[in-house]
């Protein structure tokens, strides 16, 4: 569901320009950020449950009314206050969970829509002898039997093993497997735990039985192996219906139609795969860049050209609002 130029970019990446992996694994991009907030004097807090946006009206210069947010509220009624509100949640979380249908913009409601929620991924991770795996193996596969079956749930099976390239990841003499791929939460809802758990072995079996045409002798290597579906998705990333972002519900007039990071709530921002320019690492990397540089100049640490922003902004809100 990334767009195709985005898309692009990162397969020309991994073809042409090679294969980056932090070493330790993706979580040090996270411990790394997390040490540079605390290096400039700010304060993560964990174990988290954020549950509403505070918001306040406010009077434009033109006389009429608008809301701001002021802080958020979490599950357990601690209230953090802010010159500025970012939300990394989806869209549909931010605006229907946090904000609420009463004080939802009219911009949001258009948002609505014009784009849907794209489908969850059904994840498996798996710890494997590394015997079974020969010694000129590719570190990513995608795997698809069939072209007719490309864009049905857990037709496309994507594969990567970063352990491959980062042996530390691992312990000797084993690696990682982590095969993805795209299905639907309504294909999980409605069972019993003990008819989840089944399903979900089924599901696994199902795909390492593909994953046998590529590397024979791979079920009887597994040593590890770990599934998660749409409803994991939904439960540890707090992303409704488990979806990894928004798609086109017809056709998009280009990819300026989809919001940026600004809202039409004063204060608050948006930024990850429900904003400009879509899902993907390299888009969500690029909206985390563009979110910074927005708010660093709106509360004064960047300049800026007002007149400019003012233009441009106003040229963003008709495409989007007329696609």
């Amino acid at each position: 569901m990334t767009p195709m130029i985005n898309a692009g970019m990162v397969f020309c990446d991994r073809h042409f320009g090679g294969i980056n992996y932090p070493v330790g694994g993706v979580g040090q991009i996270a411990e790394e950020i997390a040490a540079g907030i605390a290096e400039r004097g700010g304060h993560v807090v964990y174990k988290a449950n954020a549950k509403e946006i505070i918001t306040e009206p406010v009077t434009n210069k033109d006389g009429t009314t608008s809301l701001k947010a002021t802080g958020v509220k979490l599950a357990d009624g601690r209230v953090y206050r802010g010159k500025t509100v970012i939300s990394n949640a989806t869209r549909w979380d931010t605006f229907e969970g946090m904000i609420g249908e009463q004080r939802m913009p009219e911009s949001e409601k258009l948002f609505r829509k014009r784009y849907k929620k794209s489908p969850s991924f059904l994840s498996m991770h798996m710890g494997v002898r590394a015997d079974v795996l020969p010694e000129d193996t590719d570190i990513h596969h995608i795997l698809l039997e069939s072209w007719e079956k490309m864009e049905q749930p857990r037709g496309t099976l994507f594969v990567s093993m970063p352990s491959l390239l980062d042996p530390s990841l691992a312990p000797p003499g084993r690696h990682i497997i982590h095969a993805f791929t795209p299905d639907w939460i309504d294909a999980w809802q409605g069972m019993s735990p003990e008819k989840y758990e089944l399903q979900k072995e089924r599901v696994a079996d199902e795909i390492c039985n593909r994953l046998e045409a590529l590397w024979p002798g791979l079920r009887g290597a597994i040593e590890f192996r770990e599934v998660g579906t749409p409803r994991t998705h939904r439960r540890y990333l707090s992303r409704e219906d488990g979806t990894y972002g928004p798609i086109p519900s017809r056709r998009p007039l280009g990819m300026l139609s989809m919001p940026f990071n600004t809202t039409s709530v004063q204060s608050l921002y948006c930024v990850g795969d429900s904003t400009f320019p879509g899902q993907g690492v390299n888009a969500v990397v690029f909206s985390g860049f563009g979110c910074a540089h927005r708010v660093a100049v709106d509360i004064g640490l960047e300049p800026g050209w007002p007149a400019v922003d003012k233009a441009y902004q106003g040229l963003l809100n008709y495409v989007r609002d007329r696609s």
